[in-house]
């Protein structure tokens, strides 16, 4: 900016002391602070979770151990280790025996047999609510017999009169199994007995077994003079209520159980034939069976129908691993001793992206905790033999699980620091940089004011770049215009005393002419006039020296817990009464002696009297309040109990909020706007605490935890 007839110069800056830069100094330091709080939290929480983990990977371990040995030893476990290829067995051509954990299936007792397969877990679940376990004993002395024992629903099972032929009236079975090359099909009519006393009345039925040879009928007729096969043995047990509690009709489907030994002369022979027993037979997976019952309204049981469940394998132990762990069971003793061991491993958690720097933090994160490599060895005993399981863990995988976690942290902690650099970006951008300009162009002003040259006073500064909406662009738009109008001020006094000057100069050159005149006529010494004549002249020339402008430009001055919980509580109750609220009774743990606090005492007891008055409103007349403190490592629970009507559901989650009352509302005309306990949820907020409220039986508990100091 030019002054009209001046010439500004550029501002001086002072030097500046400490005290100009402390403020900001220490702005910049929060905000240091902040970033290094924020990452000693996040170190602080991965440390202590890694110290938890090591303390409990050791006990985690001892548990699977005792859970995975309990699987193997009970029959469902043995069935999985005696079967360890069935699961990927084809099955699509029919069924493949499983061998069981029995020496053989008491297939004339429903109840044995039900529980033998059930304890064992061998069936198959069908679609349609039916199952079906095929297996082979594990005693080759027992005949070598395969077994189908399952269920299936069905109407009124309708039986084979003696001598009938006819089949397509009835219920009827057709079994087939294939060994060693050749197919064997038994077709097997229902012949019903009487109603079994002991199995709840009921209905109870025996497949007779004849081999089919006339393929053509597709079973529905048998054979003139045919005899049924005397090794073929099996029954159904059907119930006489309904499947369905809520089908009360007469015909309705009932749930029938049915067990089935099928003679397999090929194992028999075999069996007899050798020296040595081998068993089971090398050739097990290699079995295949099939069922299906027909009546006379169509199938009512397929063994071939879709699958819901198949038996539990051993895959299924590796859900019992935690991640790093290894099951290894190898066979001891019995057949295929040479086999190698199968190795399980929890392959169930889906793989997560781990950073690898997060990774090496955490392995370095210190830990008072050690734990040694873990393995243990114990041995499976088995009708066929005897397996050792060796389960191993790998420390590792704790701090892989702890890596993972720390990944998805990053993401938290990124933000958090995210948004501290933004808000730190801004302030100084748009807050302290503006600041600081303003500052020392205002102590340049003030400090060139004082100069002795007029022009360094008026130096220029202009601070027009500074201007906005917001305050500080308010204050500089403001100290800008003071300054336009104290330069335009200065500006017109300049100008008045350049004109003052001047009308000296043209007064002064008036007045020395007829002087000098004067002092030619009055030149001699002893004239009396010349003495006065010079004096004159003396003086003129003094008054036109120091002609000259006397303002001056004008200054512009610059002007820049811990608390004792127990022994509250106890005075809260003891004073209750003062603040009219009768029977409050302090509930103080045997237990509990000093426990501190992180607390402002009168904000706290603001908190604690809002509830005590809100629970004197509401409890029931004559009742007491209660005040109760459980505490942990890290918090204080205070519990304050009022017996009453409890508080409306839908009004639970938002009796903290302004203006929300149990009773009214803030628009209502009543005295109780829904300030006090709006005034508890923020007092607990500042101190860094919570506050609830829940519905207890008979009454009402609001629940304030604290941290401890």
């Amino acid at each position: 900016m030019r002054v009209p007839g001046i010439d500004l110069p550029k501002l001086e800056m002072p030097r500046l002391g400490l005290a100009f830069f402390r403020r900001r100094l220490f702005f910049r330091a929060v905000f240091v602070l902040l970033i290094a709080a924020t990452l000693g939290l996040a170190l602080a929480v991965l440390q202590d979770e890694k110290e938890r983990s090591y303390q409990s990977y050791q006990a985690s371990f001892k548990k699977t151990q005792s859970e995975i040995l309990a699987r193997l030893r009970h029959p469902a476990g043995q069935l999985a280790l005696l079967n360890p290829q069935h699961n990927s067995a084809d099955t699509g051509s029919g069924l493949v025996p499983l061998l069981l954990p029995f020496g053989a299936l008491d297939f004339d007792d429903p109840f044995k047999a039900q529980q033998a397969i059930e304890s064992a877990g061998c069936a198959v679940q069908l679609q349609g609510g039916s199952s079906v376990c095929a297996a082979i004993g594990n005693n080759p002395y027992a005949g070598g017999f395969v077994y189908l024992a399952g269920s299936f629903n069905s109407a009124g099972l309708q039986g084979r009169e003696k001598g009938q032929l006819d089949l397509q009236s009835i219920h009827r079975a057709k079994v087939s199994l294939s060994l060693r090359g050749n197919t064997t099909t038994w077709i097997a009519p229902l012949e019903l007995q009487e109603r079994d006393a002991v199995a709840s009345n009921a209905l109870v039925g025996r497949w007779a077994g004849f081999l089919e040879v006339d393929t053509e009928n597709q079973g529905n007729q048998l054979i003139r003079e045919s005899r049924p096969i005397r090794e073929f043995r099996g029954w159904v047990w059907q119930s006489s209520t309904c499947a369905d509690a809520a089908n009360t009709q007469a015909d309705c489907p009932r749930r029938a159980f049915f067990s089935i030994r099928l003679p397999a002369e090929a194992l028999r022979e075999a069996i007899w034939r050798k020296p040595q027993v081998v068993w089971p037979p090398a050739d097990l997976n290699e079995i295949r069976v099939s069922m299906q019952v027909v009546s006379a309204a169509g199938r009512v049981f397929d063994s071939a129908s879709p699958r819901e469940a198949a038996p539990s394998g051993l895959a299924d132990l590796s859900q019992s691993l935690l991640p790093g762990e290894t099951l290894q069971l190898k066979r001891l003793s019995g057949r295929n001793q040479s086999a190698p061991p199968q190795v399980l491993r929890n392959q169930s958690e889906t793989p997560e992206q781990i950073s690898p720097w997060v990774r090496r933090i955490v392995s370095l994160l210190p830990v008072d905790t050690q734990v040694p490599p873990l393995k243990a060895v114990d041995t499976i005993n088995t009708p066929v033999g005897s397996f050792e399981a060796m389960l191993t863990g790998d420390v590792r995988a704790v701090e892989r699980s702890i890596s993972i976690v720390a990944t998805r942290m990053l993401w938290l902690v990124g933000a958090m620091l995210a948004a501290i650099a933004l808000a730190w970006g801004l302030i100084e951008i748009g807050l302290i940089r503006r600041v600081t300009q303003l500052a020392k162009r205002a102590a340049a002003v003030s400090y060139n004011v004082n100069a002795p040259e007029l022009e360094n006073r008026l130096a220029a500064m202009d601070v027009s770049d500074l201007r906005g909406k917001d305050e500080l662009g308010i204050l500089a738009g403001g100290l800008s215009d003071l300054m336009q109008r104290v330069k335009d001020d200065i500006s017109r006094e300049h100008v008045r005393a350049q004109e003052e000057r001047q009308m000296w100069h043209a007064v002064g050159h008036e007045i020395m002419s007829p002087l000098q005149s004067l002092m030619v006529l009055h030149g001699k010494d002893d004239d009396a006039s010349h003495r006065y004549v010079q004096r004159m002249q003396q003086a003129v020339k003094v008054l036109y020296g120091q002609a000259s402008p006397s303002e001056a430009i004008a200054k512009a001055d610059v002007a820049a817990g811990a608390l004792d919980l127990d022994a509250f509580l106890a005075e809260i109750a003891g004073n209750a009464h003062f603040a009219g609220i009768e029977q409050v009774v302090y509930e103080r743990s045997a237990q509990m002696t000093t426990l501190m606090v992180k607390a402002d005492e009168f904000a706290l007891e603001d908190v604690v009297t809002h509830i005590l008055s809100n629970a004197k409103r509401h409890r029931q007349p004559g009742t007491p309040i209660r005040i109760s403190v459980t505490f942990d490592a890290t918090q204080a629970m205070v519990k304050i109990h009022n017996i009453g009507e409890p508080i409306d559901a839908q009004l639970l989650p938002s009796i903290f909020d302004y203006g929300v009352s149990s009773n009214k509302t803030a628009a209502d005309d009543s005295s109780h706007r829904g300030q006090g306990l709006f005034v508890v949820k923020s007092y607990m907020g500042k101190m860094g605490g919570t506050a609830s409220a829940v519905n207890t039986e008979g009454g009402v508990a609001f629940l304030l935890g604290l941290n401890l100091a």
